[in-house]
């Protein structure tokens, strides 16, 4: 399996996934698969953290990033999501190499934290937290539980307060 950067031509595979890997309901499109071309048009997806992963020679999986805001600051910290896989490569390693790499990249970029919101259980095995340990408000506090972070070397403590996505986030 390889992880590479998303280019231009991943653009509508990419959509594909998230809306295969998050599909509820026959025929209604899940929310993650527009937002990550919302995040795109507003110029808040990062483009060294929208990752995908090929086995095969066909990308099965992506993952990414963008900008957020923790407190008045808004530079050190990373929203992750959405992380989709299609439906058959679910329960392989490819969700998980895609979690490993944009942690690893956002690190190497200086970030101090990545902060989600999802499954304790899944997201716990890469060093995630419960965010109020780390005195990160969410958004929504019916969140509290599913609202993660994860410290990464440029992380220091000052860096807490209200968390907030991305505005495409609002929209959905």
């Amino acid at each position: 399996m390889l992880i590479r950067r998303e280019t231009p031509a991943d653009r509508s595979t990419v959509y594909a996934i998230h809306s295969e890997a998050f599909r509820r309901e026959p025929g209604v499109t899940p929310i993650e698969a527009p937002l990550v071309d919302e995040l795109r048009a507003d110029g808040d997806l990062l483009e060294a953290l929208s990752l995908v992963a090929v086995r095969g020679g066909e990308v099965v999986g992506h993952v990414c990033c963008s900008r957020a805001r923790i407190g008045e600051d808004t530079t050190s910290a990373v929203g992750l999501g959405p992380l989709g896989v299609l439906p058959a490569h679910q329960a392989s390693g490819v969700g998980s190499a895609l979690v490993h790499a944009v942690l690893g990249a956002a690190d190497a970029l200086g970030y101090g934290l990545v902060v989600l919101l999802g499954n304790p259980a899944y997201y716990a095995r890469f060093g995630f937290v419960t965010a109020s340990t780390l005195s990160i408000t969410a958004p929504d506090p019916a969140w509290s539980k599913n609202f993660q972070a994860r410290t990464l070397t440029g992380y220091k403590p000052t860096q807490a307060g209200a968390f907030e996505y991305a505005p495409a986030f609002s929209r959905i």
